[in-house]
């Protein structure tokens, strides 16, 4: 699987990209038909502290899946989005399994 990673009004985060692509790779050898990964970091300023968004775009057969987090940190926010492309690819697999 193939992962791109973007910073928008940001630096770019050596860890954070090591830390991203780790839990990535966990989910590509969990579905193996995976094909890209986009992720997308950003900051916004808000006054409630979550500010820091993770955006994730994966390619497959069929359509693309999409999720984004808000959170306190980036890990957070990154560890959130996964979890939901986590539950979402789960569906996914269920349909493939009937079909």
């Amino acid at each position: 699987m193939t992962i791109n990673t973007r910073y928008v009004k940001m630096p770019s985060s050596k860890a954070l990209n090591t830390y991203v692509e780790k839990r990535l790779e966990k989910l590509a050898s969990k579905y193996e038909w995976l094909i890209k990964a986009d992720v997308s970091f950003k900051l916004e300023n808000n006054e409630f502290g979550k500010g820091n968004i993770c955006e994730i775009e994966l390619s497959l057969p069929g359509p693309k899946i999409f999720a984004t987090s808000k959170e306190t940190t980036f890990e957070a926010a990154a560890k959130e989005t996964i979890a939901d492309l986590d539950k979402q690819l789960k569906k996914r697999k269920a349909k493939f399994a009937t079909h």
